[in-house]
């Protein structure tokens, strides 16, 4: 990270301040800026942290954001007011995390360039499998492709890297098939990085993801979906409007740990199921879009992925407006953040 870049953290939560999030906080003023937290109807009504932007749901319409009034309550689709926050304020880049995952000694912020090794799949990768030699994979891997699916690394080269996932160790972000049948602590092998090759499938989450301008409108976490396929289903989008940018998600060593929030593992299964039965469906109609090549076409691109998508039953057509209305926010927020550019430039010329 650039000393002079600024760094926001981002998550969504109900509860008082976690020791994870107390862990991360104390990076706040060294390699992050500000943590952005968003709370929601169930709480919290505050949040006694320094170095925070708490957006309680008391608050949340006064910030402006079109989205505040039409994102349900209690969904985590509300942590999309946060990443607007923290693209208002003048991020460079953002970090992406929830309240029950801890930064280890090895955590750091994520240079906009990376050197990585490529990997290469035929249509599925799976990245979990390049940093153990374990069965495991990502949750919103199809289940019929986990066995066959690890594909093929090449030599490395520096890409650019707009969005880039760090491994999670103890506790990885697995679906609950894997829970219920192993269920054990995993950790992952440290030092390497990866890019998973435009063309090929990987999915990524929203526990320990770094964010770069260009793919800021990229965040956008539906709403119209299970709780278990929003950020899933948002890393399908995401990465086929990285592929009109020529690169693609970068996967790197672990570098935090998750101490998981108590879950019921039917209960989560029950929410994948809808995954388990239209990932491939998915990928498949996004891979056969034709989208425009280009940074100015990424926030087009992202509308046409879900128009796509809504009109194959996917998501409701009422996602759409949400759609809309992120996009507007998004233009609006990175407005505000070029005219704190510009005056400060013009401080620092003074």
């Amino acid at each position: 990270m650039s000393s002079n870049e600024n760094v926001v953290g981002v998550l969504t939560t109900i509860a008082p301040p976690t020791d994870c999030v107390r862990h991360l906080h104390s990076f706040c003023g060294k390699q992050l800026d500000e943590l952005v937290v968003v709370g929601d109807r169930k709480g919290p009504v505050s949040y006694p942290l320094s170095l925070v932007n708490f957006l309680p749901m008391s608050e949340q319409s006064a910030t402006g954001f079109r989205l505040a009034n039409e994102l349900p309550e209690n969904h985590y689709s509300r942590k999309n007011l946060g990443f607007l926050s923290a693209i208002s304020s003048g991020a460079d880049a953002i970090y992406e995390t929830d309240d029950d995952t801890m930064p280890t000694k090895s955590w750091k912020s994520r240079s906009r360039t990376q050197n990585v090794s490529v990997v290469q799949g035929d249509k599925w990768a799976n990245v979990f499998r390049f940093f153990t030699d374990e069965q495991i994979w990502p949750r919103g891997m199809p289940l019929d492709e986990i066995h066959k699916s690890v594909g093929t690394i090449s030599a490395e080269k520096i890409v650019d890297a707009p969005i880039q996932q760090g491994m999670i160790d103890l506790s990885p972000d697995v679906d609950a098939v894997w829970r219920l049948v192993f269920g054990h602590e995993v950790y992952f092998q440290a030092g390497k990085s990866l890019m998973i090759q435009p063309g090929t499938w990987c999915p990524f989450n929203s526990q320990n993801t770094w964010w770069r301008p260009e793919a800021y409108p990229l965040l956008y976490l539906p709403s119209n979906c299970e709780f278990r396929a929003t950020d899933i289903w948002r890393s399908f989008v995401a990465q086929r409007c990285l592929w009109e940018l020529e690169v693609g998600v970068v996967f790197h060593g672990p570098d935090t740990i998750q101490h998981r929030n108590v879950h019921n593992l039917m209960t989560d299964f029950k929410g994948e199921i809808t995954g388990y039965l239209q990932n491939q469906e998915i990928t498949d109609l996004l891979a056969s879009l034709c989208l425009a090549k280009g940074q100015e076409n990424v926030a087009n691109n992202l509308y046409a992925c879900y128009e796509a998508l809504a009109q194959a039953d996917v998501f409701p057509g009422k996602e759409i407006e949400l759609v809309s209305s992120w996009i507007e926010d998004v233009e609006n927020s990175m407005q505000q953040k070029s005219e704190l550019l510009q005056r400060s430039r013009r401080k620092q010329a003074a």
